[in-house]
């Protein structure tokens, strides 16, 4: 079956006035229901730096990465599905779906 990584981006907790231990359940009910989609939790990631020809840029560039988790999906579609319950959403973040490897899935045209 098919991977695909959740790359998360934003979504501060601590702003949104959500205690670090109810953003921590959050996270854990939804890994709960994910089950053995689950196939590594993965986590957040601290501050990034970006790599180009031109330089480093040390301030994790303009939409930096906040953490990842690796799940196993029928689809990309399911695989998004997945992703609409992740906790980030409610604090303003996003979720990044991506297959990992090879995929004979097509980029969809902008919407």
């Amino acid at each position: 079956m098919p991977k695909y990584i959740f790359a998360y981006h934003g979504g501060n907790a601590a702003e949104s006035g959500i205690s670090e231990q109810e953003e921590q359940a959050r996270w854990q009910d939804w890994r709960n229901v994910m089950g053995q989609a689950c196939l590594d939790e993965g986590g957040p990631v601290g501050w990034s730096k970006t790599v180009r020809a031109a330089g480093i840029a040390h301030n994790g560039g303009t939409n930096p990465l906040a953490g990842y988790t690796i799940v196993e999906a029928e689809d990309i579609e399911t695989a998004c599905e997945i992703a609409k319950g992740c906790p980030i959403l409610a604090n303003g973040g996003s979720v990044e779906v991506a297959p990992i490897g090879e995929s004979s899935e097509t980029p969809a045209t902008a919407a």
